[in-house]
């Protein structure tokens, strides 16, 4: 149990793809502009990278490994991805027309985003060092996880950012990217939890 404690602080606070290892940037700073659309961005990335933790598991342990295919891992896990990413779309499309539409061209970029890339490869480099099952579903909730922390709690600094009297330079992108910088300096703030 502490195994997966530890597991799911390193995922959202002190490992945070975001923050730490800058994965998932198009997306981060691409439907960060408001809170709602951030979270549903949010949502969709964390069930996209727990199922495809999931099932990259099996693909990776009981396909690829026994018939020598480690080579094919990338290709894999992107179909698996592209796979899970059309359910969402569709869900999305039926019950969340709204969010749908907010989210436009970032939905199906979740599908190459790099960072439900990265959990899946790290949770097979993790498999080779002792990740089980359960460990792995975590890792990539936890990842998912701490993306949707740091999208939300950015979406909100964007909004503050927005209505505020900031110089002209200040205006848009520059000052997004501060706060993105800044962000990321507060999460370094966190690798001391865990050795």
């Amino acid at each position: 149990m502490s195994s997966l404690l530890l597991i799911i602080v390193g995922g959202v606070l002190v490992n945070n793809f975001i923050m730490s290892q800058f994965l998932g940037i198009c997306a981060f700073l691409g439907v960060s502009n408001k809170t709602e659309t951030a979270f549903g961005m949010g949502m969709a990335v964390t069930f996209v990278m727990a199922i495809a933790s999931l099932f990259t598991f099996f693909i990776q342990r009981y396909l690829l490994i026994p018939l020598k295919l480690e080579y094919m891992q990338t290709i894999a896990f992107i179909l698996i991805i592209a796979v899970l990413v059309q359910i969402v779309e569709m869900v999305l499309k039926k019950t969340s027309r709204a969010l749908y539409m907010a989210l436009g061209v970032y939905l199906p970029l979740i599908t190459t985003n790099c960072a439900v890339l990265g959990v899946a490869i790290n949770n097979t480099t993790a498999i080779d060092g002792g990740y089980n099952l359960i460990q792995s579903v975590v890792n990539g909730t936890a990842g998912a996880l701490g993306f949707t922390l740091a999208i939300v709690a950015f979406a909100a600094i964007r909004e503050r950012l927005a209505i505020g009297n900031l110089p002209k330079w200040m205006d848009g992108f520059p000052g997004a990217l501060i706060g993105a910088g800044l962000m990321s300096i507060a999460f370094q703030g966190f690798s001391g939890l865990i050795h």
